[in-house]
């Protein structure tokens, strides 16, 4: 029987890369498929893995009708038995319920891969929606670690290295930016960089980015509850006024 599988985890823990050895071993075996992603970080229409792996894609948009775009496949005659739904957090709770329902009347699997939680740790509707109607949920066991070296599991928003908790759930950001991408330009040309990070639970809670502990390890040894890489900035270490 078809079924709704939901595989999730953080960042950098191997969930594209995934997607595309699971697309790769069902059309070895004779099945035929659909690729779908949004947001991918090499563009639109793409999958890719920072292993270096990388193929064609469906884009969704807020419009996607994953139910029609099934269906007109099949009357094309296009064999379809499973699909593959990469960043499937960016996927509205309606398209999840429409993915839920080709599962369960027409018998074709769905493989969803996304992150469950945003930079503030809240449930993306669209993970929220497929934890609610997944038939399995898997966490994925590839570990992704925080600069300590303990498993992270939290994503972490940076701006210019410094951790943010606010701001909209959807920024497009660089996991590999440069934490010094900043120097050389002054306040008025400079434009902030958004990054991401994975931080354990500990340092998400006391907001020390890879950056700031950097940072700090150049300054004066803190006390572990005096430690907020939020009011560390810039590679001088200065304080950042108003924080």
């Amino acid at each position: 029987m078809a079924e709704l599988v939901f595989f999730s985890g953080t960042m950098d823990c191997g969930k594209s890369t995934l997607a595309l050895q699971m697309d790769h071993n069902h059309r070895a075996r004779g099945r035929g498929g659909v690729r779908f992603s949004r947001n991918d970080r090499a563009g639109e229409s793409r999958i890719s893995s920072r292993l270096g792996l990388e193929t064609d894609a469906v884009e969704v948009a807020d419009s996607t009708d994953f139910w029609e775009e099934v269906m007109m496949r099949r009357t094309r005659g296009q064999r379809i038995d499973y699909l593959i739904c990469d960043e499937a957090q960016f996927y509205t709770p309606g398209q999840v319920e429409q993915l839920a329902k080709v599962v369960d009347e027409i018998d074709v699997d769905v493989f969803a891969f996304g992150i469950t939680a945003d930079f503030r740790t809240r449930l993306f509707p669209g993970s929220q929606r497929l934890v609610e109607l997944a038939d399995r949920v898997q966490v994925l066991q590839v570990e992704a670690l925080c600069w300590c070296g303990r498993r992270a599991t939290h994503n972490a928003r940076t701006v210019d290295g410094v951790m943010v908790t606010e701001g909209a759930q959807v920024v497009v950001g660089d996991v590999d930016m440069a934490m010094d991408s900043g120097a050389g330009t002054t306040a008025m040309d400079h434009v902030p960089v958004v990054g991401y990070e994975t931080l354990c639970r500990r340092h998400y809670m006391r907001r020390v980015t890879a950056h700031g502990a950097s940072l700090m390890g150049q300054q004066d040894p803190l006390l572990p509850f005096e430690v907020d890489a939020c009011l560390w900035r810039g590679s001088g270490g200065t304080e950042a006024s108003g924080a």
